[in-house]
């Protein structure tokens, strides 16, 4: 086994409703080597001056930025979302980051989702930051299915040079991430640790407290030598007090170290 290059990052979603402020400091006092933004509503999100002196103040880099993808962030950063990326990529840039996350386009942005394949592209050649396409899921309610993402939910199905996998996406898509982890190959750049039952929502539940194989993927970037970052991207809303939420968090990122550092026991000791 090769003990990963891989540091553990901690998604400044996995602490909303708190702000973006609010993820750097507890990202400092449980020991993550960064965070991810994720920009969003919350006005220092998407400044990257703040930004920059939250990184300083802390001690804690800025190890990747999440565009805006959401539907709730469709006018942030423009209604445009080629200048959606190009702004992320900026951000990445000035902070020191090396990877942008990216979500496919919605089914109804027809002309960004005609020419994201080779928009994306375009964009890789252009920078060293890492454009990373994350794999989504169907939407479903009750027995019906609706395909929201074009070209495809599943990255996998299209030519990227880099690919983000995220686990509690493929709980709520009901496939195999151990197989998407093998499809994706040396062009898996960046990771989103979280777990799932699949249920038709999106989970983000602490890693081990689902149905995923969140060890055995971690087990796996170790035997690989995976030198990419592992971020820890859950939902903490339940939480009934602060100090509750920063338990759950210390147990996502203990759990998460514990398996980057063990063997893998799908290729033996």
């Amino acid at each position: 086994m090769r003990i990963p290059d891989a540091k553990v990052a901690l998604s400044t979603a996995s602490v909303y409703p708190e702000s973006t402020a609010t993820a750097f400091e507890i990202a400092a006092r449980l020991g993550y080597d960064g965070v991810e933004v994720m920009v969003w509503t919350d006005p220092v999100s998407q400044d990257i001056d703040a930004l920059r002196r939250l990184s300083d103040y802390h001690g804690v880099p800025v190890l990747a930025v999440h565009a805006p993808c959401l539907l709730i962030t469709q006018r942030v950063w423009s209604t445009d979302p080629w200048v959606k990326l190009q702004r992320a990529r900026n951000a990445a840039e000035k902070l020191g980051a090396s990877t942008v996350v990216v979500h496919p386009p919605f089914r109804w942005q027809r002309s960004y989702a005609r020419e994201f394949v080779r928009g994306v592209w375009r964009m890789a050649h252009e920078t060293d930051v890492k454009f990373a396409v994350e794999n989504m899921y169907p939407w479903r309610y009750r027995d019906r299915e609706m395909l929201a993402y074009a070209p495809d939910w599943d990255p996998t199905n299209d030519d990227y040079r880099h690919f983000t996998v995220d686990l509690s996406h493929t709980a709520t898509a009901r496939n195999d991430a151990l197989a998407m982890v093998e499809r994706m190959g040396d062009r898996l750049g960046h990771v989103h640790l979280a777990d799932g039952n699949g249920s038709a929502k999106d989970e983000h539940l602490v890693p081990g407290r689902g149905s995923q194989p969140c060890a055995e993927v971690l087990e796996r970037l170790a035997a690989t030598g995976f030198s990419g970052h592992v971020v820890v991207e859950v939902n903490t809303r339940r939480a009934m007090s602060a100090a509750e939420r920063e338990a759950d968090l210390a147990e996502a990122l203990a759990f998460t170290r514990l398996h980057l550092a063990s063997p893998s026991r799908i290729q033996g000791p």
